[in-house]
């Protein structure tokens, strides 16, 4: 080797653990390095093979797709690769690196260098929108610490989604996977994409020449749909371009995406992050004064949702009080704009007063409503909602509070003491959504609790046994040992109902039994006693 090859080599393995040189075919014509402690093979024993054979199968498409892109004299990444392991083994993760030299022979050189364990992910490798608004609020924050360039591309490809239907069942899940590792390959790091709907995907990239149009139209063209199936394929950016902070960055990114959604691509009128920043706060001004007028007129409406006491047989046990603004279906996003707006607690108080009107009117009804976890930690809701409690009788005693996880809890003493201070007045008090988001064992462990619903996802997961099968039975185990009750959300088929019985589960809630209504459909029977000062965590022997 002469000594302008070794000064290369010392100045490839500067920032790489293994060094590959991947023929056109696919196979590892030359591996240097720790080959061991990435692969698990000897070098001598790389050659000749697929590099796929050491790719998790999850990133094979996205490792596919950049090495597809990859033009002569261009370099690809870093994107982050999960390695295969063997069964039982830690898994492993390394930074991947390419780079196709035009006098190579059609060759792509290539890096690994060790990255620790892999994040969990689904098996697509995309985010969904939620996730990716934070990651992406994230990765810029970072990027401006660093000097990384970053921008928010969005893509649309029209016609790929009814492209899909009509392939052949195998033929449609190897387009998806095709487009899921274009997105990752074009993404910073190889995880900053996300799926949208509607033919729409986002994702973070490095700030390249490239305009987003033609990153969208070469991917339709590697996606290589058979004929006659097209996609129209356009892109749009918004670079960071001012310094806003990290809270409006997220908003900003919210703001697009949902306008992006809502509206496609608005190629007129291309904006940066900075201007979106303004866009959203403007928008934010006019429906703070919308929510915040109809909080203060109650200018909202109920609906009620069955909840069955499955150990009675599916009797009727009581009704989740949901609440809905005009004709939005669902109430997650005013919930969210509330909170971001510091308005949750009025909300959460007017329909409590809301709710209580009810009870008083409707001596046959129990019923349980939600309230945020920003909400909980206010001494001055508690206060105010002891003394409405206060001031409905026997009601009181019909009444539950389910606290949601929309929002985490940083201080769950305080937020015990307020739940306790509620459960004195004779009411009783549910988790929502036990499994997901912020809700986890800590809150089941510092907070003193009659009730548990787990998480919908669990529910879907529960009749086909595996994990969530697992975590249930340990749960509903682990809750009745603490004097606490279960409950099932989103049961929708009578196997489902059937999965959580057995499970041993004590209540269930869905479509099974019935949608939101603007009424409840059935008169309920009283639970039998309130609950005592001073009991202990899910002491309630009367709930049920």
């Amino acid at each position: 080797m002469s000594l302008g090859a070794h000064r290369l080599l010392g100045f490839a393995f500067a920032g790489a653990d293994l060094l590959l040189e991947i023929g056109p075919s696919g196979s590892i014509d030359l591996a240097v390095g720790a080959s061991e402690a990435l692969s698990g093979s000897a070098e001598t024993q790389l050659v000749g093979r697929p590099l796929r054979d050491f790719i998790d199968a999850r990133d094979q498409p996205m490792v596919d797709a950049l090495f597809d892109a990859l033009q002569a004299g261009a370099r690809a990444g870093p994107v982050l690769v999960e390695l295969k392991s063997a069964a039982g083994a830690e898994p492993r993760a390394a930074t991947l690196r390419a780079c196709r030299l035009p006098q190579n022979g059609g060759a792509t050189s290539c890096t690994l260098s060790r990255a620790g364990k892999p994040a969990p992910r689904n098996q697509s490798g995309l985010h969904d929108k939620a996730g990716f608004e934070t990651l992406a609020a994230t990765l810029f924050e970072t990027a401006r610490a660093t000097g990384v360039e970053l921008e928010l591309a969005l893509v649309e490809m029209a016609g790929f989604a009814q492209a899909r239907c009509a392939l052949a069942p195998d033929a449609a899940k190897d387009a998806e996977r095709r487009m899921a590792g274009l997105l990752r390959a074009q993404s910073h790091g190889g995880s900053a994409a996300a799926e949208l709907g509607g033919d729409r995907y986002a994702l973070v990239r490095q700030r390249t020449a490239e305009a987003p149009g033609l990153l969208a139209k070469r991917m339709a063209d590697l996606l290589d749909l058979p004929p006659p199936h097209t996609v129209d394929a356009g892109g749009a950016s918004l670079p960071l371009d001012d310094d806003p902070s990290a809270g409006k960055v997220l908003r900003a990114i919210r703001f697009s995406l949902d306008s992006f959604i809502r509206d496609g691509l608005d190629l007129d009128n291309p904006m940066t992050l900075g201007e979106a920043v303004q866009a959203s706060l403007r928008r934010t001004m006019m429906e703070a004064g919308a929510l915040g007028e109809a909080v203060a007129r109650k200018n909202f409406r109920l609906v009620y949702q069955p909840v069955v006491d499955l150990k009675a047989g599916g009797a009727l046990h009581h009704y989740e009080v949901l609440v809905r603004f005009g004709a939005e279906a669902s109430p997650f996003p005013i919930i969210r704009m509330a909170e971001e707006l510091d308005l949750i607690e009025p909300l959460d108080l007017a329909i409590l007063e809301r709710t209580v009107e009810r009870l008083t009117t409707s001596q046959d009804l129990t019923l349980a409503v939600n309230i945020s976890g920003r909400t909980i930690c206010s001494s001055d809701f508690v206060e105010q909602a002891r003394r409405i409690i206060r001031g409905s009788g026997e009601a009181r005693h019909r009444l539950i509070f389910e606290l949601t996880e929309s929002a985490a809890i940083d201080d769950l003493g305080l937020a015990d003491r307020h739940l306790q201070a509620l459960r004195a007045e004779g009411c009783r008090v549910c988790l929502d959504d036990f499994g997901a988001g912020a809700a986890s064992l800590a809150y089941l462990q510092q907070l003193s609790l009659d009730v548990v619903k787990i998480d919908g996802r669990y529910i879907r997961e529960l009749q086909h046994g595996g994990r969530g099968a697992t975590f249930i039975r340990h749960l509903v185990r682990m809750c009745a040992e603490l004097g606490v009750k279960t409950l099932a959300e989103m049961v929708e088929t009578p196997q489902a109902e059937e999965a959580v019985r057995r499970a041993g589960v004590d209540f269930a809630q869905g479509w099974l039994y019935g949608s939101a209504a603007d009424e409840p459909a059935l008169p309920l029977t009283k639970l039998a006693a309130p609950v005592s000062p001073g009991r202990r965590r899910g002491a309630v022997e009367s709930w049920g």
